[in-house]
């Protein structure tokens, strides 16, 4: 199972912790998208951002 995220939110004056999970996840400006692996690190990383971002998943 994967997950398709994209930033749909600014990062601008956002938290540092929010700003370098963004980073780390691969996100760099608004509607960018990314698809990773499904697991309870990426859900944690995802949890902290869900503001921020839209989540899919895909097969």
């Amino acid at each position: 199972m994967r997950l398709q995220i994209t930033l749909t939110r600014s990062l601008i004056g956002r938290k540092p912790n929010q700003v370098s999970t963004a980073k780390a996840l691969g996100l760099h400006k608004v509607g960018h998208t990314v698809t990773i692996v499904k697991n309870e690190a990426t859900l944690g990383m995802v949890n902290r951002i869900g503001h921020l971002v839209e989540v899919v998943e895909v097969e």
